[in-house]
């Protein structure tokens, strides 16, 4: 299909691209890879009337090592984030989660605040990003501000982003010393989108136990989310595979599990449980070793 009429802007920097956003505000979306919002507009599920590429941005695109984690621009490919030193120093569980999505083609042009801002129910994305406590920088609002993952994302295809503002970067804390993770997901065979996907972080203390733990579901529902009982579940509990089980037995407490042509709620339900387990008993195990 063909998309409906729109005016086309190409900035150069923030600054420009911020100022035709204020002035088409609620009319605008932010085109950075394009691999949501092309299709979505040739379906014509989305109508915006200006389209503003922020590809040419070159700071968007950027990826550093800061004090205390790594910075990533918004517009940073999947690509680019599988290949940075400075990701995989900081946030391996990245750069496994960015490695299931879609093919190489895809992950040539996708981008990592694209994914986020877009906020499909099933995307692997989210899980990471979750799991990780990052915190997405907004600009455009009368300040810059930064909004922590569990806060930014809102409901199927809904952030914190108001309609005037920009995700510029995503800040992602490095993960601890000692601890593991892993992303795990049965994924569509067609598309490679999570049916369901947890991604687990998990730090043992000396002795063997949970010290702390972050787990988020995407797929099951209608948003991701962090699964907080199966971390309380597991918390200061020995990362043994009855612990395990039964904290994985929690995921999907709260989820309110989607039913499509890929799987029923109860489908849903059995699944994040199967595949929480797999995601914990993987980091555990890369804690350990």
């Amino acid at each position: 299909m063909i998309p409906a009429a729109f005016t086309y802007h190409a900035p150069d920097s923030l600054r420009a691209a911020r100022r035709i956003l204020r002035e088409h505000e609620g009319e605008a979306r932010v085109l950075a890879g394009g691999m949501s919002l092309v299709p979505a507009m040739k379906l014509r599920l989305v109508q915006p009337e200006h389209v503003v590429d922020v590809g040419r941005i070159p700071e968007l695109a950027r990826i550093a090592r800061v004090d205390g984690g790594v910075e990533i621009g918004a517009a940073a490919t999947y690509r680019s984030i599988e290949r940075s030193r400075a990701v995989a120093g900081a946030a391996p569980l990245l750069i496994e989660t960015v490695g299931t999505v879609g093919d190489l083609q895809v992950r040539n042009r996708g981008t990592l605040g694209g994914s986020a801002a877009h906020a499909d129910p099933a995307a692997d994305a989210p899980a990471a990003l979750l799991a990780l406590d990052a915190q997405m920088r907004i600009l455009g609002g009368a300040r810059p501000r930064s909004v922590p993952a569990a806060r930014f994302f809102v409901d199927s295809y809904e952030t914190a982003i108001g309609p005037a503002e920009i995700l510029a970067s995503i800040f992602v804390p490095r993960t601890p010393r000692g601890a593991g993770s892993a992303y795990v997901k049965f994924a569509n065979k067609a598309s490679r989108f999570a049916i369901v996907g947890v991604a687990a972080v998990v730090t043992p203390d000396r002795n063997g136990r949970c010290a702390s733990v972050r787990v988020a579901v995407t797929g099951a529902g209608p948003v991701a989310a962090r699964a907080r009982a199966a971390e309380r579940a597991l918390a200061g509990r020995p990362l043994d595979a009855e612990s395990i089980a039964r904290a994985a037995s929690r995921a999907g407490d709260g989820v309110e599990f989607l039913t499509d042509i890929h799987g029923s709620a109860e489908y849903r339900a059995h699944l994040t449980q199967v595949i929480a387990r797999r995601a914990l008993e993987a980091a555990a195990a890369r804690a350990a070793a």
